[in-house]
């Protein structure tokens, strides 16, 4: 809201989702934003929206009545994915980039996170070229083979924009999926993951809803080892420390936990391997709740989508799955900052958030039984004699 407040020229959105009316207490939020959107289309501010093909919204439909322009992108033609991205662009000024999207539940039901730029044109013109890239394959079922040089990269891993943010000196790049969507110049979000954790000499704090090196089409599935390898060279030859939360929640894929225990694994017997993984459960007492009661309720998740460590951080708009990378079109955002100790320094902010989370009382150690998707059927790992406190409140937390 403070975001649309501001704006007196131009608002540019991208968002997979794009239902911001519904009954439910809490969508009070999203109905807020879209009044506000459509206020603004009356105030003869320029509203472009991005959105999935397979969107079937009334919001959209709705703006586009009162003056918004609309590009629906079709990802499936593309490459046989979908539309994940989420940021705005307020007045080529202002960003918003991070994991929430425009429907009623990611603002009122779940656990979302995002950074936002005030007064920083630079990064603006970067990733208003990412939108114009959206924009440009209106109409089109195919990705052209060559990109216009207007849509070229202005900052990647190699030319960081260097600039201060909360009195920091930082530096930062936006990134973007799949590789399909990556003009010269610009960094594919895998390669911006993997210089942010080769960057790392003490930590790598990992939180994502879902973890899960596999690439799946219809017929057949496939180890994909690029985030998870990665993890392994990290925690075997350089000994960082690594921290992952994982959401723990009915759609959680069982091989998730196969693959945590071969990470555990391989530090057995190495000196200096330090691996820990939790799972983020908002819903245990519902997480087994007859069909009858879940068509009444709706879920509440982390869908956090972060890495930070000792000197970098990354805020992406997917889960560490195969498929998000491949398939689906997202961007993320790098930065840089050697000065950690500012308190309002992003990683210093981003590593306080992982940590509070981390320590929870909803951050729990799960041993997996043969059913799942079921969240009393987990057995929690019983604390050690050095029972982590959680540093805000006190309150106990479940040891690794």
């Amino acid at each position: 809201m403070n975001l649309l407040n501001m704006a007196k020229k131009s608002v540019d959105i991208v968002s997979s989702h794009w239902d911001l009316n519904h009954t439910h207490p809490s969508a009070c939020q999203g109905q807020r934003l879209f009044e506000k959107l459509l206020q603004l289309t009356s105030q003869n501010i320029e509203i472009k929206l991005v959105s999935d093909v397979t969107a079937d919204s009334k919001v959209l439909e709705a703006l586009k009545l009162k003056g918004a322009e609309v590009t629906y992108m079709n990802m499936t033609a593309y490459n046989k994915g979908r539309l994940q991205s989420s940021f705005w662009i307020v007045d080529k000024q202002h960003v918003y980039i991070g994991s929430a999207g425009l429907d009623w539940q990611s603002l009122g039901q779940m656990k979302e996170l995002g950074v936002i730029f005030y007064n920083c044109s630079c990064l603006v013109l970067d990733l208003q070229r990412i939108f114009a890239l959206y924009s440009s394959l209106k109409f089109k079922s195919r990705v052209p083979q060559t990109w216009s040089k207007r849509l070229y990269g202005v900052y990647d891993n190699e030319k960081k924009l260097q600039l201060q943010l909360n009195e920091t000196k930082s530096q930062a790049f936006v990134s973007n999926s799949p590789k399909l969507f990556c003009p010269k110049n610009r960094s594919f979000d895998i390669d911006a993951i993997y210089s942010v954790i080769d960057d790392a000499k003490q930590y790598v704090y990992i939180a994502v809803m879902d973890y899960l090196p596999i690439s799946s089409t219809s017929t057949k599935r496939t180890y994909w080892p690029d985030l998870d390898g990665k993890i392994r060279e990290a925690l075997v030859l350089r000994s960082v420390r690594v921290r992952l939360l994982i959401s723990f929640w009915k759609e959680t894929d069982p091989l998730t936990f196969n693959f945590i225990s071969s990470l555990k694994a391989i530090c057995t017997e190495i000196a200096n391997c330090s691996l820990k993984v939790k799972f983020f459960d908002l819903e245990r007492e519902n997480a087994c709740a007859t069909k009858e009661q879940k068509n009444h309720t709706f879920p509440r998740l982390n869908r956090n989508k972060y890495m930070v460590t000792d000197g970098a951080a990354y805020i992406g708009n997917f889960d560490w799955v195969g498929n998000d990378f491949t398939q689906n079109a997202g961007t993320g955002l790098v930065i840089n900052q050697a000065d950690v100790r500012n308190n309002r320094s992003i990683i210093k902010q981003l590593k306080d958030v992982f940590e509070r989370d981390w320590y929870s009382p909803y951050a729990k150690t799960l041993q997996p039984t043969k059913q799942p998707n079921c969240s009393s059927l987990f057995k929690l790992k019983p604390p050690s004699n050095k029972t982590a406190t959680d540093r805000a409140g006190g309150k106990e937390a479940w040891s690794v």
